[in-house]
């Protein structure tokens, strides 16, 4: 197993295929985003439709530095972990997408939860806020299915601007070693019932 990612961003959030954690991005939503349009204010988004996969796949592929994110994608796609309408595409002014987020179902000891995983966003929108709008995007829809737990591989000076926590807060902990601080979590709906604890159960396509 390898690290967590050394330096933070939208490009790696959680194990790939072979049970790894991916790269680290170059460059990131972590550190002051420079000067760039769309805004995230501006940056529009929508769940994946299917003229969408082979854009998609792309932004995976140029987002990372191998195709291992891109064939998790699709290798999900196919998955019963699959839940329609939780792979969100940020979509540039012109049209293309430049920013995908996936959650799929995970489990925490059986209980349901969901894995954020991957986020990527094109090299040329990196920086944009293309990356945060899709997963504030993906986390709304989430919500409105009733979802509560979402379970996050990344980088701790990223992810917790969208309310992610150390998972082992709530008791959670992934079935592979890796450090606390890079496993987070989040709960939609606090009010609800208590989180499950225990180990998380990744869908097959994740190797783990």
């Amino acid at each position: 197993m390898s690290s967590a990612p050394t330096s933070p961003g939208p490009r790696s959030s959680g194990p790939t295929s072979s049970g790894s954690v991916s790269p680290a991005p170059t460059s990131s939503e972590a550190v002051p985003p420079e000067p760039a349009s769309p805004s995230a204010t501006e940056w529009r988004t929508r769940p994946e439709a299917p003229a969408d996969i082979a854009a998609v796949r792309a932004v995976n592929l140029a987002a990372f530095p191998t195709a291992s994110e891109a064939d998790l994608v699709d290798a999900l796609r196919a998955d019963e972990a699959w839940i329609p309408g939780l792979s969100i595409v940020t979509v540039a002014p012109d049209g293309s997408v430049a920013g995908h987020a996936l959650l799929t179902r995970c489990r925490v000891e059986g209980a349901p939860a969901l894995a954020l995983a991957p986020v990527a966003v094109t090299p040329e929108h990196q920086r944009t806020g293309a990356g945060s709008a899709a997963v504030r995007a993906a986390l709304r829809a989430a919500r409105e299915l009733g979802e509560d737990l979402v379970l996050v591989l990344g980088h701790p000076d990223y992810y917790p601007r969208f309310g992610f926590a150390r998972a082992s807060e709530l008791g959670i902990r992934a079935p592979f070693e890796v450090p606390d601080e890079a496993l987070m979590a989040l709960r939609l709906r606090p009010e609800g019932a208590p989180a499950p604890t225990g180990v998380i159960q990744y869908a097959a396509p994740f190797g783990v």
